[in-house]
């Protein structure tokens, strides 16, 4: 009887539960890249020339249906987050090219997940023009494009308090976040149009979601919203019956009225928490020794609910509690929090990609009519006119390798120094250590792989069969002789199988 119970929950879980948690990456493929305010021809040529070939499985783009333009205040980012209608065509192109760039990326193996806007709508700007022309009478909760009227939003109109998040469920889901019209996602016209927009989408070839502003909403209405989904279309080579990939944006950190686990019976979860342990411990503020048991034991989510990330477009700003998250602006200690993160099994991981900003308000570079600049590649493959391009750092795409050969693999051969100098495997597949002591870590440490000559993936590509950065010779035990300096350009080593790296048996 406990084995029949233990298959049908776990059936039960492939239908109900789990239905939305696969990303359906391309086989020996993982890590979303959220390709910030990109535009879609941009991020149709990266996916051929970059992301295809080095194996990540998918992006995050911004929001792709019509927002308002905000020209007052110099085209701030948010202004993506203020739909006026789910016509398809904002500053990062219109719906030619947005069928188009994903019909390039599934080609070479890299999905699509859309950051979909269906809380709100707008606030009320001074501006009254949206990126496809379309126009609304803001105070009259009017958006004709869609169309919704006043009866279609929640009301009467209220505004989220401070106070709210800690006590009060009801106006953090029926109220309005920081003035924009709210949505009432219990109205069947407001269902519908949201469900014909995203299957719009995933008729376009997507492979899911992230739901901004998930805590906003109740979940009984998201469920109803999910389940009308469409199946992923198998034209764009994704199998018969695949549900879209969910993931909701919740903030919590703990001891809010709203809580992550009432959005797990749905899909996956943004798990903020992960970011900020990894931060706080490769700032120093915890030792790295304390990672050996990181994961759901930390009051984490469980791992196939999470969706783990250091930093993302919202608290590398400082916003969404991100003070203290570690950013591109501290290029060292953030390195090596993404390589923990994608070295380690737990989550689904997904890295930020950025343009460079002072003004946490301020948009993507643009030229003096407002249109955005695509990114340049200089001559080392780092990008220019103002975009950071973290995916491009080869400490970032080395560890996506990384991830790749690790597969499935468990955590193995942890060891530590009892301070910040840690190492471990994945498996017999990967390797990685890290020194963030101010001494030298030079150890003969147990890799877990096979004997040979490998490339440290951080410090160097490999290039005609040999090593541009560090060489490590593992024995036919599986020894190897580490070192990381206190003042090395990076605080960590990492070494894999795969025909990426040099693997000469002894």
């Amino acid at each position: 009887m406990e084995k029949l119970f233990t298959l049908i929950t776990f059936a039960t879980c492939l239908i109900v539960t789990c239905a939305y948690k696969n990303p359906y990456f391309a086989e020996r493929r993982s890590v979303i890249v959220h390709l910030f305010e990109w535009k879609w021809d941009d991020i149709a040529l990266e996916c051929e020339r970059f992301l295809g070939p080095r194996g990540f499985g998918g992006i995050q783009i911004s929001p792709p249906n019509e927002n308002v333009i905000i020209g007052a205040s110099n085209r701030p980012w948010w202004e993506r987050y203020q739909p006026l209608s789910y016509v398809l065509v904002t500053r990062s192109g219109d719906e030619r090219q947005f069928a188009e760039m994903v019909r390039r990326c599934n080609n070479v193996g890299v999905r699509i997940y859309v950051d979909a806007v269906i809380n709100h709508m707008t606030g009320e700007p001074r501006d009254n023009v949206g990126t496809a022309g379309n126009t609304a009478e803001f105070r009259e909760w009017h958006y004709p494009a869609v169309p919704f009227t006043r009866e279609h939003f929640n009301w009467p109109p209220c505004g989220i308090e401070g106070s709210d998040y800690n006590n009060n469920a009801w106006r953090v889901r029926n109220c309005e976040l920081v003035g924009l019209k709210d949505l009432d996602q219990s109205k069947e016209h407001v269902r519908r149009m949201i469900v014909e927009f995203m299957n719009k989408l995933i008729h376009l070839g997507v492979a899911g979601f992230r739901i901004d502003a998930a805590k906003h909403m109740w979940p009984e209405d998201l469920r109803i919203i999910y389940d009308r989904l469409d199946n992923l279309n198998t034209a764009h080579g994704f199998p018969p019956n695949a549900r879209p990939y969910i993931y909701q944006e919740v903030i919590d950190y703990g001891g809010e009225a709203v809580s992550r686990d009432e959005y797990t019976p749905l899909g996956a979860v943004t798990e903020f928490k992960a970011g900020m342990d990894l931060s706080n411990a490769f700032r120093g503020n915890n030792q790295l020794r304390w990672l050996s048991s990181w994961g759901p034991t930390w009051g984490l989510l469980a791992h196939g609910d999470a969706l783990t990330f250091i930093d993302n477009h919202d608290n590398e700003r400082g916003h969404g509690g991100g003070g203290g998250v570690l950013t591109y602006k501290q290029s060292r200690l953030y390195k090596a929090a993404v390589a923990f993160l994608l070295a380690h099994p737990y989550g689904e991981p997904q890295i930020m990609s950025s343009f460079d900003f002072v003004d946490s308000e301020i948009g993507p570079p643009m030229d003096r009519f407002e249109n955005i600049i695509s990114p340049s590649i200089n001559s080392d493959g780092s990008c220019g006119n103002g975009w950071i391009c973290q995916h491009r750092w080869r400490q970032i795409y080395g560890m996506v390798a990384f991830r790749n050969a690790a597969g499935q693999t468990a955590l193995n051969n942890w060891w530590d120094n009892g301070s910040n100098q840690i190492a471990f495997s994945r498996g017999d597949r990967a390797f990685i250590a890290f020194n963030n002591d101010g001494w030298s870590l030079n150890q003969n440490l147990q890799t877990g792989l096979p004997a040979g000559t490998y490339c440290d993936v951080i410090s160097g590509d490999k290039v005609n069969n040999s090593c541009r950065g560090k060489t490590v010779i593992v024995s036919g035990d599986g020894r190897a002789h580490i070192s990381i300096g206190p003042q090395d350009y990076d605080l960590m080593l990492a070494i894999h199988v795969g025909p990426e790296v040099i693997k000469i048996f002894i």
